[in-house]
């Protein structure tokens, strides 16, 4: 095989010249030689061993654990790829899940097809809803875990109909919500007073706690602070994330003064 300089291998491969270069001064990608120019040049072995650090970096394994995973004297680069197939097959078919689900609720939303409740959340997985777990707790400490905890009890403790129903009112009230915003109602006008009491008091029954003024404008801001949540809303109405924060802040203001 002819030799590629690292101009080639960064055209072919999609990678920069400067993060082959990183790579090589961390040791986790060496070119096979390098020429009285200074030019590094790879073969075939080094392509292989690009391929696997860009899968590995697919999966988030950030480098340094790369470089050890490759640098293992058992590592098995063909049971390497199988694995890593397996993973990215699974993960393929789970987003394919999600864009089912994503689509089903856009036809509900839109009043084409009705969808169930218990179909709202296919596809998102409990690595996923331990992910934010996560999140919170690094982002909020303090008593984020007990909270989370309870929280997960109660919700546990309900019976299928009643999970059911409070599906279907926050569905509910997000959809009127979505057509005051769409209808040009500004986002702090207290005629959304009731539509927003109604989402503090369901917010009380998800947490089994009360939820006051401080706690339920924080929880504006947190949706704020998550691509995913972001995602969610913006899902249901183009700019209905902010549409959604600002109403609940405004809210909040009102009711503590």
């Amino acid at each position: 095989m002819k030799m590629l300089t690292v101009k080639q291998v960064a055209k072919i491969s999609g990678v920069s010249v400067r993060a082959l270069h990183h790579y090589d001064e961390i040791g986790l990608l060496k070119p096979a030689s390098v020429g009285r120019n200074n030019y590094r040049y790879y073969g075939r072995d080094e392509l292989l061993r690009l391929q696997q650090i860009l899968l590995h970096r697919e999966l988030d394994i950030p480098l340094n654990e790369i470089r050890a995973i490759l640098d293992d004297p058992n590592f098995d680069q063909l049971d390497a790829l199988r694995q890593q197939r397996d993973r990215l097959a699974a993960e393929a078919k789970r987003y394919a899940e999600l864009v089912r689900t994503i689509d089903r609720t856009i036809a509900d939303l839109n009043g084409e097809t009705a969808m169930r409740n218990a179909d709202l959340y296919k596809g998102i997985s409990p690595e996923k809803q331990a992910e934010y777990e996560k999140w919170l707790v690094d982002r909020y400490g303090g008593d984020m875990p007990e909270h989370i905890a309870v929280s997960k009890r109660k919700y546990e403790s309900l019976s299928q109909a009643e999970k059911d129903r409070l599906g279907a009112d926050v569905q509910e009230l997000e959809s009127a919500w979505v057509d005051a915003m769409k209808n040009g109602v500004p986002a702090d006008s207290p005629s959304l007073d009731p539509l927003l009491g109604r989402f503090r008091a369901w917010v009380s029954t998800m947490w089994n706690r009360p939820c006051p003024p401080e706690a339920f404008a924080g929880l504006a801001d947190l949706h704020l602070g998550h691509p995913d949540f972001v995602a969610r809303y913006e899902a249901l109405g183009e700019g209905f994330s902010d549409y959604h924060a600002a109403g609940m802040k405004a809210y909040a203001k009102r009711i503590a003064s």
